[in-house]
């Protein structure tokens, strides 16, 4: 998978431990190092999980937060957010913005293209 760079430079694409890790802090809320290991279930060392919450801080998804000896890491945007910013990129990097929005609402699930209607029925009534 390639990364994404958004204008400002920060990646949004994650990897599959970030995409893992991200997952427990939108899950879970404000974790230390400990409990992303604890809430992952998996046997990863202490120092990967350091490295991946580096990381995530670096690309400004993650905002850390010392407690007393410990270091919390929240999310700094929600996951719904995270896959907006992620659509928006994709859209950026096409040759044909039209065809590529039409080509994905004719591919949602009618649960999902129900939703986009009513909200865009309701944004068009707001005047927004």
């Amino acid at each position: 998978m390639s990364e994404t760079t958004p204008t400002n430079g920060h990646t949004w694409n994650l990897g599959p431990l970030e995409t893992k890790v991200m997952g427990a802090l939108w899950s879970h809320g404000p974790l230390t190092v400990r409990e992303v290991i604890d809430q992952l279930g998996e046997p990863l060392a202490y120092t990967t999980i350091a490295t991946v919450l580096g990381n995530l801080q670096r690309k400004e998804l993650v905002q850390p937060k010392r407690i007393g000896r410990s270091v919390q890491y929240r999310p700094r945007i929600s996951s719904g957010e995270h896959g907006a910013r992620l659509l928006q990129q994709a859209l950026l990097g096409t040759q044909d913005r039209e065809a590529s929005i039409l080509h994905f609402v004719e591919s949602m699930a009618e649960e999902d293209a129900q939703l986009l209607r009513d909200y865009l029925d309701q944004r068009h009534r707001s005047g927004s």
